[in-house]
């Protein structure tokens, strides 16, 4: 099942006290980067980041779920109505990530 735009709208609101924070719709789903950089995205109303140490850390009980059959296990993010925990959290995280392969 497809992400639903109001969904990912509600996780782009969430997100935007951050500057450069951008999404990409693709397949009916949503990669979300920061500074360029992709920290997860919204699969199936369901908003994963990566597996980063400081998402470990900031996220010690978070479940690992897969994207879609076949994907990487990404972390679940349960605690998106709080926009300063998602701020931190996207912040700590950028250092860890690698820059997104240009295509």
């Amino acid at each position: 099942m497809p992400s639903t735009k109001e969904y990912a709208d509600f996780i782009l609101e969430q997100l935007s006290g951050l500057n450069d924070i951008t999404a990409r719709k693709m397949m009916g789903e949503y990669i979300i980067y920061y500074r360029e950089k992709i920290i997860g995205g919204i699969y199936d109303n369901r908003f994963l980041v990566k597996p980063t140490k400081a998402a470990r850390e900031k996220m010690p009980d978070a479940q690992l779920e897969l994207p879609y059959p076949g994907a990487k296990a990404m972390l679940l993010v349960d605690n998106v109505d709080n926009r300063d925990f998602l701020k931190e959290l996207v912040v700590a995280m950028y250092e860890e990530l690698p820059v997104a392969k240009r295509r």
